[in-house]
C-alpha cells in the first residue's frame, strides 16, 4: 500500500514531482523514489508502505528485467504466489507483487489486469514507447486521480491533494457541490469536487502517448454476471461461495508484517472473524480493534465481547469523545480532500492510529457483503417507486435541497444509473455497488487508514464473490423481510445464533445527538461559516436556520445533511488553504 504520482509531458519541473510525494507521505513512510525519463517526457514518484519484500529490493519506481518498463504500484496482488509460479519463465529479482505485475504485463499486455485477484492502482511507463498505462482495480478500493493541462500534459495521483501540489488550481466543482447537498450523490462519477481534476473510474484502464488519453473499461460486474440467475441447488452455491470466503480471506493473510482486523458486533465481522479462526492455526493471536462512542444505544462492544469470547484475541478498544470531534475532522477533511461520512469516519480514524501504535500495519474488515446478499433494509422494501430510496436506518429526506436557492439547485445533476439486470433487486444492489455505498466507503477508508500508515484490506470485496452472489435470485437473498438469507444459513454453524439471525444493524453513533448536544456551538459556527460564504448564492439562510432550529429542537431522525453542512466549512477552512501556484 503506497501512494504514487506522475508527470507527463513537457510542462513541468522536478520541484512539482518532489512536492507531490511529500504530500503522499503519510501513504509510505518507509522509502521514497524516483524515475526521470531522459526524454524529459515522463516522471514517476513513489512513496512506500512497505509490506511484502521488506528489503530494499522492493524500492519503486521498479524496473522490469529488460530495463525499459518502470512502474509505480499502490495495493495489493493477492495471488501474486499463483502468478509467479506461472510466470517462472521471468527473472524475478525480488519476492514482491510488484514484480509479478511487470512480468504479467510483459506476457499479457493490458489483459494482465484480468488475472489479478487484488485492489491496485497502478502506472508503467514504457521507455521505448513513450507509452504510459495505468489501470485501477475492479471496485476502485485503491484510488487514481489524474488533471490534463493545456498542452495535453497529465499528472496523475493517489489523492488530489497531490495534484493541487503540483499545481493544478484548487477551484471548487460548483456542479459536484450542488449534486452532493440536493440529492446527497458523491464518488459515483469520474467528476469531483474540484475543477480539473477527475477519477479514473473502477475497473477502468487508459493509455497517455504523445498528449493523448485513451480511456478503457476492462471490467464490468453486470457482464461477467450475466442476466441469468444460479439454478444449482443451494447446498452447491453455499460451499463454493465458502470455499471462496475461506480462500479470500488466506489470500488477504499474506504478509511480511502484522496482520489485525477491525471487528464489530454484527454478522459481516463476526463472519470474518469466524473463517479467520478455521483458515488460520495462529487466529488467536490476531489483534481485534473495536470502536465505541460510550453510548449504549449505538455500541456494538457487548456483541463484540460475545465474540471474542473464548477465542483469546488481544482486544483493542478505542472511544470516541464529541470534544475531540472538531480537530479531528479538520485533519481527516485535509486527508480525504473531499466530504466524508461523519463521526463514524472519524472514529475508524483513531482505530487505524491505534493499530498502528499496537504494531499492526495491516488490518482487515468486513466491507460488501450488505450489497452481495441484499442487507440494507431497504432491500426488502422495493417497489417501483422505491427503487432508489435513500437512507439505511431512518424514514426522514436524507438531503435538504429546499434550503438551496433555485439557481444553485439547477447545477445539481440527479442519478439516472444504468439498469442491466431484467430485475429490480439486482439494479438496486447494483447501484449501491457502482454508484453509491461502496465507492463512499471505499474512498473514506482508504484515506482514514492510510492517514495512519496502515494497510486496509476488503476479503468480502473479492470479485469472485461479488460475481457468485449477484447470480442467486430473491429468494436466495431475502426471506421474510430478512437480508442475507442464504449467508445466514451458511454461517449458522460458525457463529453463536444471537449473531446469525439477529437483524440488519446500521453502524451508527450518536452523530444526531452529538450535533444537537455538546457540538451544538461548533455546528452552528460552521454553519454560520457557510452561511457568510454561500448565503444568498448557494444557500437560502433564511431555510437553512429553520432546518438547523427543527434539527436542534429533535425535529429530524436524520443528521446527514447537517453534516453536509459541517463537510462544506471543513473545506473552506482546510481545502482551500494554501493554495499552490505553478512553478
Amino acid at each position: 500500500m503506497c501512494g504514487m504520482a506522475g508527470l507527463f509531458g513537457t510542462e513541468w519541473n522536478r520541484f512539482q514531482l518532489e512536492r507531490m510525494a511529500t504530500v503522499q507521505h503519510h501513504r509510505g513512510p518507509d522509502d521514497r523514489g524516483f524515475f526521470v525519463d531522459e526524454s524529459g517526457m515522463a516522471a514517476l514518484a513513489h512513496n512506500r508502505l512497505s509490506i511484502l519484500d521488506l528489503s530494499p529490493a522492493g524500492h519503486q519506481p521498479m524496473a522490469n528485467a529488460a530495463g525499459n518498463l518502470r512502474i509505480v504500484f499502490n495495493g495489493e496482488i493477492y495471488n501474486f504466489l499463483e502468478l509467479r509460479r506461472e510466470l517462472s519463465d521471468y527473472q524475478f529479482r525480488t519476492t514482491t507483487d510488484t514484480e509479478v505485475i511487470l512480468a504479467a504485463y510483459e506476457r499479457w499486455g493490458e489483459s494482465c489486469l484480468d488475472h489479478f485477484v487484488g485492489m491496485f492502482s497502478l502506472l508503467i511507463w514504457d521507455i521505448h514507447e513513450q507509452q504510459l498505462f495505468g489501470a485501477r482495480d475492479r471496485f476502485g478500493v485503491k484510488p487514481l486521480y489524474y488533471a490534463l493541462g493545456p498542452n495535453g500534459g497529465l499528472a496523475i495521483a493517489s489523492e488530489i491533494r497531490a495534484l493541487h501540489a503540483a499545481g493544478v488550481p484548487k477551484n471548487i466543482n460548483e456542479n459536484t457541490w450542488a449534486s452532493y447537498l440536493a440529492y446527497g450523490l458523491h464518488d459515483h462519477s469520474t467528476s469531483t469536487f474540484w475543477e480539473g481534476v477527475s477519477a479514473l473510474a473502477p475497473g477502468h484502464s487508459f493509455t497517455w502517448e504523445d498528449g493523448r488519453l485513451q480511456i478503457n473499461q476492462w471490467y464490468d460486474l453486470p457482464t461477467q454476471v450475466g442476466w441469468e440467475f444460479d439454478s444449482r441447488p443451494s447446498h452447491e452455491v453455499c460451499e463454493e461461495y465458502l470455499a471462496l470466503l475461506l480462500e479470500s480471506i488466506q489470500l488477504r493473510f499474506r504478509s511480511d508484517v502484522e496482520v489485525g482486523i477491525n471487528i464489530s458486533g454484527g454478522l459481516d465481522s463476526s463472519t470474518l472473524l469466524a473463517l479467520i479462526h478455521r483458515s488460520n492455526s495462529c487466529a488467536s493471536k490476531v489483534k481485534a480493534f473495536t470502536y465505541t462512542t460510550g453510548d449504549a444505544r449505538y455500541d456494538e462492544l457487548p456483541w463484540v465481547q460475545r465474540n471474542l469470547k473464548q477465542m483469546e484475541h488481544p482486544s483493542f478498544v478505542y472511544q470516541l469523545r464529541p470534544e475531540e470531534v472538531p480537530d479531528l475532522a479538520t485533519d481527516v477533511q485535509e486527508h480525504q480532500d473531499e466530504p466524508f461520512g461523519g463521526l463514524p469516519t472519524l472514529a475508524y480514524a483513531r482505530l487505524f492510529e491505534l493499530a498502528r501504535r499496537s504494531g499492526v500495519v495491516v488490518l482487515l474488515d468486513g466491507q460488501g457483503m450488505d450489497e452481495q446478499w441484499a442487507g440494507y433494509d431497504y432491500y426488502t422494501q422495493l417497489t417501483e417507486e422505491t427503487s432508489f430510496a435513500p437512507l439505511q436506518g431512518t424514514n426522514h429526506r436524507a438531503t435538504m435541497p429546499g434550503c438551496l436557492t433555485s439557481e444553485f439547485l439547477r447545477r445539481a445533476e440527479p442519478l439516472h444509473p444504468p439498469q442491466p439486470f431484467p430485475d429490480r433487486l439486482r439494479n438496486r444492489q447494483y447501484l449501491d455497488t457502482r454508484f453509491t455505498k461502496i465507492p463512499r466507503a471505499l474512498r473514506f477508508n482508504d484515506r482514514v487508514s492510510m492517514r495512519a500508515s496502515t494497510e486496509l484490506r476488503e476479503p468480502f470485496m473479492d470479485h469472485r464473490l461479488f460475481e457468485l452472489a449477484f447470480r442467486q435470485p430473491k429468494e436466495r437473498k431475502i426471506m421474510d423481510h430478512t437480508g442475507k438469507w442464504l449467508l445466514r444459513e451458511m454461517t449458522r454453524n460458525l457463529l453463536p445464533c444471537e449473531v446469525s439471525e439477529a437483524p440488519k444493524r446500521p453502524v451508527q453513533t450518536p452523530q444526531r445527538e452529538w450535533l444537537s448536544g455538546p457540538l451544538r456551538s461548533w455546528t452552528q459556527s460552521c454553519i454560520e461559516t457557510v452561511l457568510s460564504e454561500y448565503g444568498g448564492t448557494w444557500f437560502d439562510k433564511g431555510r437553512v436556520m429553520d432546518a438547523w432550529s427543527t434539527y436542534v429542537g429533535g425535529g429530524s431522525s436524520n443528521s446527514y445533511y447537517v453534516w453536509q453542512w459541517i463537510s462544506l466549512c471543513l473545506t473552506l477552512q482546510t481545502s482551500l488553504q494554501g493554495v499552490v501556484a505553478l512553478q
